[in-house]
C-alpha cells in the first residue's frame, strides 16, 4: 500500500471519527479527498504515511493534531455573492419585512468558510440602508462560525487576494468596500467590519450561547451530513430562531422530510423558510 493511502478498514474508521467528531459523512468512493486534503501533513507532523496519521489524529491524547486533520477536512472554498438569488431575497423581501425593526437585526451565517458569505451579507445590509434611508435604523448585527480555526482567523483578519476577490465580487463593490491592505491583498474596510463578528461553533454543538436570530444562513453545509444529524441541527435552529426568523438553505437543500418547525416561502428570486412560531 502506498503511503498517502488507506486500506479500507482505515478509511472506514476514519470516516466513522470524522462524522462523530464533525457530522461529515464522507462517501466510500471519497478517499481520493482524504489524501489531497491530508498528504500535506505527513510530513509536517513527522508521519511516514497517511495511515499513521490518522491513527495518531484519532487517538485521544492527540488533541492538537486532531484539530489539524478536522480543520483540513473541513476547509471549504467559497464565493463572493454566492448563487446571488439568497441575497437577491435578502434584500427585496427580509430586510424590507425587518426594516422598522426598533432592535439591532441579528443575522447568523453559519458556517463563515472564509468570510465572503457573512461580507457579503453586510454588504447588502449596507446597500439596502443606503437606498431606504432610515431603514434598520437601530442597525445590524452578524455573527459568522466555523468549526476551522484557519479559516476563522482568515475571516476575522478581512483580507483577499486579487483572485479571492475575483470570485464574484464585482470592480464596484471592491472599489467601495475593501482598501489595500498586506502583501498585496486587499482588506475589509472597517465600515463592513464592524457589523461583523466571528466565533468557533461546531453545528454539532448546542447552539444556546450564539444568541438569538431574525435570520439564520447555512448554505451548502447540511448536504456533507445524515439525515439524522440534520434532524437535530434543524431543531436547534428553530430554537435560536426569533419569532417571524428565515432560514436559508443552499439551493440543493431543504427542510422537507427532516423539521415541521419551518415552513417553505416562495418568493420571486428562490425559496427561504420561515420559523413557524
Amino acid at each position: 500500500m502506498k503511503a498517502n493511502e488507506l486500506s479500507p478498514a482505515e478509511y472506514s474508521n476514519f470516516c466513522n471519527f470524522l462524522e462523530q467528531h464533525c457530522g461529515i459523512v464522507l462517501g466510500a468512493s471519497k478517499q481520493y479527498l482524504v489524501r489531497s486534503r491530508l498528504s500535506p501533513l505527513i510530513s509536517e507532523h513527522r508521519c511516514d504515511s497517511l495511515s499513521a496519521l490518522v491513527r495518531r489524529a484519532m487517538e485521544p491524547r492527540e488533541k492538537a493534531l486532531r484539530s489539524v486533520v478536522i480543520d483540513a477536512m473541513t476547509t471549504n472554498e467559497t464565493l463572493w455573492f454566492r448563487d446571488r438569488y439568497p441575497f437577491e431575497i435578502l434584500s427585496q423581501r427580509l430586510l424590507v419585512e425587518f426594516s422598522n425593526l426598533n432592535r439591532p437585526l441579528k443575522i447568523w451565517s453559519a458556517a463563515s468558510s472564509s468570510g465572503q458569505e457573512p461580507y457579503s451579507i453586510a454588504m447588502t445590509c449596507l446597500e439596502f440602508q443606503e437606498k431606504n434611508p432610515g431603514a434598520l435604523k437601530r442597525g445590524f448585527e452578524i455573527l459568522g462560525t466555523d468549526i476551522s480555526p484557519s479559516m476563522l482567523a482568515h475571516c476575522q483578519k478581512g483580507e483577499y487576494d486579487k483572485l479571492a476577490l475575483s470570485r464574484g465580487l464585482s470592480a464596484e463593490r471592491q472599489r467601495k468596500y475593501l482598501e489595500p491592505g498586506s502583501d498585496g491583498c486587499f482588506k475589509m474596510k472597517q465600515s463592513v467590519k464592524q457589523h461583523v463578528k466571528f466565533r468557533p461553533l461546531n453545528l454539532l454543538d448546542n447552539f444556546a450561547s450564539v444568541g438569538r436570530f431574525d435570520i439564520i444562513f447555512c448554505r451548502n453545509v447540511l448536504i456533507y451530513f445524515s439525515p439524522e444529524v440534520k434532524r437535530q441541527i434543524f431543531a436547534n435552529f428553530a430554537k435560536v430562531a426569533n419569532t417571524n426568523g428565515y432560514l436559508m438553505l443552499g439551493a440543493s437543500e431543504s427542510v422537507n422530510g427532516l423539521t415541521n418547525e419551518f415552513e417553505m416561502n416562495r418568493c420571486p428570486a428562490g425559496i427561504v423558510y420561515k420559523a413557524k412560531k
